[in-house]
């Protein structure tokens, strides 16, 4: 299958070579402006692919990023360079390698603390924001549930177990998957090596600086952040309804936080949705219908 995206290259201010999907608004649409997917901490633009789809369709440009250490992007030599700040510096450069001025962020899971970060950091840079399955409060089970995998060695495997081993950590997030759909996380998750096995397409050594305590005392800095970002650009909230990272609350108070804030609830998914759910694919267009 031709792949519907080009590969882009950019340099970080550190020197680290970086990679997203380009995505390019479909034939005869009139250009729209530019679109920017963050994934979570362990995923990478292969995420985006659907969404993608459907925003193209409609005229807008998506660049769907591989964070720094992941799937097309360069590893640090430096494990203290995997952390917010880095991140959100990473998309200012990216947009300055495009000459982009301003676009939409989506941000999944550690996406959302990139995108509040680049918010704090760069807020001339986003035209609006959706904030997926992530907040300024994180419950410390939850983080404890990420901590029991993420970055834990796996072995070398095949297809049909690298498809068994993201069914067993994600099962409970996505009770309507599909055999298919497993497989298709599988091979978003994995890279294939010389021998043919598959590998998890991620430096372990992003793990080294996630730190479940320093969320929790930055807390009252997120908030702000998140009051800050919804008072200057239309922002969309998506929640799985089924989500342990985002409470229902949270994602409450964060859409109260604005009048231009909105909340979308993903009906039997957990973390976090994949946004090409009907219903979050159709609020997420309802938001772009708002940017100016």
């Amino acid at each position: 299958m031709t792949p519907s995206y080009h590969d882009l290259y950019w340099n970080s201010s550190d020197g680290l070579r970086l990679h997203a999907r380009d995505h390019a608004p479909a034939a005869g649409q009139s250009a729209r402006g530019t679109v920017v997917c963050i994934p979570g901490l362990t995923r990478n633009a292969a995420d985006f692919d659907a969404l993608a789809q459907s925003l193209t369709a409609v005229g807008w440009r998506v660049l769907a990023v591989d964070l720094r250490g992941r799937a097309g992007s360069e590893r640090s030599p430096d494990p203290s360079a995997y952390n917010p700040r880095a991140y959100a510096d990473d998309m200012v450069a990216l947009l300055q390698s495009q000459n982009i001025d301003k676009a939409v962020f989506i941000g999944t899971s550690l996406g959302v603390l990139v995108t509040i970060t680049l918010a704090s950091r760069a807020p001339e840079r986003i035209a609006a924001a959706v904030l997926n399955d992530a907040g300024p409060k994180v419950p410390r089970q939850a983080l404890a549930r990420i901590g029991s995998y993420a970055g834990k060695p796996v072995p070398p495997m095949d297809l049909a177990q690298a498809t068994a081993y993201v069914e067993s950590i994600g099962k409970a997030a996505f009770p309507r998957f599909t055999g298919d759909d497993w497989r298709a996380m599988a091979s978003r998750s994995f890279r294939r090596r010389e021998d043919g096995l598959l590998e998890l397409d991620y430096d372990p050594a992003i793990i080294r600086t996630t730190r479940p305590w320093v969320l929790w005392l930055l807390r009252p800095v997120l908030w702000r952040a998140v009051r800050a970002l919804t008072a200057r650009v239309p922002v969309l909230v998506v929640r799985g309804a089924l989500s342990d990272i985002l409470p229902a609350d949270v994602a409450r108070q964060m859409a109260a936080t604005s009048a231009s804030a909105r909340l979308v609830e993903v009906p039997d998914v957990g973390h976090a949705p994949t946004l090409s759910e009907p219903e979050a694919r159709e609020a997420i267009l309802a938001l772009l219908e708002r940017v100016r």
